[in-house]
This record gives C-alpha cells, structure tokens and sequence, in this order.
C-alpha cells in the first residue's frame, strides 16, 4: 500500500485547528494564544528544515555527519530543559547538568541499542541512529526538565526544613532524600503513564506511522516495544543523572545548603 501524499492544503487545515485553539485561549483569557502560534510556526520551520537537512544525511551515510547532527539535538535539547525551569541553577552549571544527563543516558542507551538490539551495519547508519536518538532526547528532556524544576522548586520552599535537618547531623543525601526522591518521580510520571496508555488508550507515534506508512501491525507493534523501552529507561537513567548532579550542585563539601546558586526566571 502506497502512502497517501499530503498537499499544503491539507496541512493548512490541519493548521486551522490550532487557530482556532489559539482564538478560544483569547477568549478565555489563558494568555497562551501567542505561544500557541509562535510555536506552531517553529515547530513547522523545524520540522521542514530537519526533513532537507535528512535527506541529505540520508544519501551520504558519513559518521562525522552523524555526530554532529546528534550534538546539535542534545544541545538544542540542553537548551529547551534550563528554559522550563521557573527556578534553575545559575551560571552553566544548570546547562551543563541537564546536558550531562541526557547525554549519559539517552546515547548510551541509543548505542547500545543500535549495536547489542538491531544490530545495524554500521550501527551510526542514520535511518536508524537520528529518529532513534530523537525520540529517547525528546522523552529524556521532557522528564528532566520536570525533574529539576521539581527539585529546584522544593528546595527554595522548603529550604528551612533541609537546614534544619542538616543542623540535627544529617548529611545532605539524608537531608535532601525526601526532595530528590519526589523529583525523580515526577520526572518519570510521564513515560509511566504513556507505558500504561500505550495500545490501550493511544497508539504511540512511531507505530502510528509505520503502519500508516505500510509496515505489518506486528513488525510494527514489535518495534514500538522496542522503542517504549528503550525510552523508559533512558528518560528513567537522566532523572536519576540529573537529581544527583543538582544535589552536589546545591551543597558544598559542608553539607550546607547553597540557595545562591539558585536564581528565578520567568517564563
């Protein structure tokens, strides 16, 4: 079965849609209808762009291509987790914590997958290196950024709790358990739930669209498992990297809270 091919036309209704969201935001006075528009135009130059710029990688399968199109992401990526932090580390620190992370967990676990699982030839072929890595930095970001903005928020409102503990003789892992603890789970609330959703009450992207683009439901289905996996321990390793990252970040070899390093931002 061939795929059905989409004009402008047809993604110009596709685009009506979010107008109409962004009219409704308006209306309701959500203050989010700029976003909403901004950010569809992004998301379409993007979109467009990365399409030009894999077809091309596509017909010269170079590996020096390759990793630099994979440290492009991560640090696109590095960049969109300290921005949704309404209360984040200064300096670099916060960049180079969430970077770190995502680049611990999501190429470790993309490298080992495309060498130990699929077993490509060569594993940085790109067909399968760059969506893979895109959708583990994508997940991995998203649990990130909600991780340590979590994290970061709860220690500026509880801080006098953690000092006071730390005055009782507590080290600052014993003292700061509680908040890193619901950090990380709130980081891996979202890839939980799209375990728990998928097949069920949604049909995740990935085998939405080979299916769409002809691929048997079962290969499919197969792939998608893979994928669902891969990006749950991914998005699970960068938390956890992240927590323990911030919390050397947040206390000196004294076990003292160091709030300066903390500064707000509005988003």
């Amino acid at each position: 079965m061939d795929v059905i091919s989409l004009s402008a036309l047809d993604l110009g209704i596709a685009a009506m849609f979010v107008c109409v969201l962004s009219l409704l935001s308006l209306l309701l006075s959500l203050g989010l209808e700029w976003k909403i528009l901004i950010f569809s135009c992004r998301m379409t130059v993007q979109l467009l762009l990365i399409g030009v710029v894999l077809r091309f990688l596509f017909a010269d399968s170079s590996l020096v291509m390759v990793a630099l199109m994979s440290m492009i992401m991560l640090l696109a990526a590095g960049r969109e987790v300290l921005a949704r932090q309404n209360i984040r580390l200064k300096g670099v620190a916060g960049y180079v914590i969430g970077t770190g992370a995502m680049f611990i967990s999501s190429f470790s676990v993309s490298f080992l997958a495309l060498v130990v699982i699929i077993g490509v030839e060569p594993w940085y072929t790109p067909q399968y290196a760059i969506p893979l890595l895109g959708m583990l930095l994508g997940n991995t970001m998203t649990g990130v950024s909600l991780a340590l903005d979590r994290m970061t928020d709860q220690f500026h409102k509880e801080r006098f709790v953690v000092e006071q503990r730390l005055l009782l003789g507590q080290t600052w892992q014993e003292a700061s358990s509680d908040i890193r603890r619901d950090s990380m789970r709130t980081g891996m609330v979202p890839i939980i739930n799209s375990m728990a959703a998928a097949g069920l009450v949604s049909l995740p992207g990935m085998m939405t669209g080979q299916i769409l683009g002809g691929t048997p439901p079962i290969e499919a289905v197969k792939y998608q498992i893979l994928i669902m996996f891969l990006i749950a321990s991914g998005t699970g390793f960068g938390v956890i990297s992240a927590i323990w990252m911030a919390g050397y970040r947040l206390f000196d070899k004294r076990h003292r809270l160091c709030l300066e390093y903390l500064t707000s931002y509005n988003r």
